[in-house]
C-alpha cells in the first residue's frame, strides 16, 4: 500500500522518531525520504499491508507512524523498520537509532549531547528547566500534535531526571 500523508493518520497511530545526530542536507533529505517511501510502500504486518506515513521536521527527525486501528504492526514488522533506518544509518553515515544522547532547542539551534554533558549544562546555568527538549520516547501521535514531544524541561521526563538534583 502506497502510503498515507502523515497528517491524515488519526491522533491514537503508533510513532517512532528517529533523531539524526545532525541536520540533513537537502541530498540526505531526499535520499532518507525515498527510502522510507519505499520502505512504507511494501511495510506490512502478518501478510497485511500497513496505513503509514512519514514526515521530517527540523530537517533533523524522522517521524513513522502507522494507523493501528486498520491493522497494527507486529513485533517482526517494527523490527523490520528500525533495520532498514540503521541501513540508512551506514548509507548516509548519520547515526539515527540512538536515544541516549539528550537533544534541546536554544533559540533556532538544536543541540544533541550526552546525558552527562546535558546534566554539566544544568549545573553551569546554561540549560534550565525552561529550555526546549525533544522526547523522543513519545509514541502516541497524538501526543506530538498535542506538543508532548518538544517542550520545556519542566514538562517532560527530563525535568525529573535532570534538574530534582540542582532543586534544593
Amino acid at each position: 500500500m502506497p502510503r498515507v500523508e502523515f497528517e491524515s493518520l488519526p491522533a491514537d497511530a503508533r510513532v517512532w522518531i528517529f533523531a539524526a545526530e545532525r541536520q540533513l542536507m537537502v541530498a540526505e533529505q531526499n535520499r532518507l525520504l525515498v527510502e522510507v517511501d519505499s520502505f512504507i510502500a511494501q511495510w506490512g504486518a502478518h501478510d497485511a499491508p500497513l496505513i503509514a506515513g512519514r514526515d521530517l521536521r527540523y530537517e533533523q527527525f524522522l517521524f513513522v507512524a502507522v494507523d493501528q486501528k486498520a491493522v497494527g504492526p507486529s513485533g517482526c514488522s517494527i523490527d523490520a523498520l528500525v533495520r532498514q533506518i540503521k541501513l540508512l544509518e551506514q548509507d548516509l553515515d548519520i547515526e539515527f537509532v540512538n536515544h541516549a544522547p539528550i537533544m534541546f532547542r536554544q533559540g533556532d539551534e538544536i543541540y544533541r549531547v550526552s546525558r552527562t554533558t546535558f546534566s554539566d549544562l544544568i549545573e553551569s546555568e546554561n540549560v534550565s528547566l525552561e529550555t526546549v527538549v525533544f522526547d523522543n520516547t513519545v509514541t502516541r501521535l497524538g501526543d506530538v500534535r498535542d506538543g508532548k514531544w518538544e517542550l520545556r524541561a519542566r514538562e517532560s521526563w527530563h525535568g525529573d531526571a535532570f534538574f530534582k538534583v540542582f532543586q534544593s
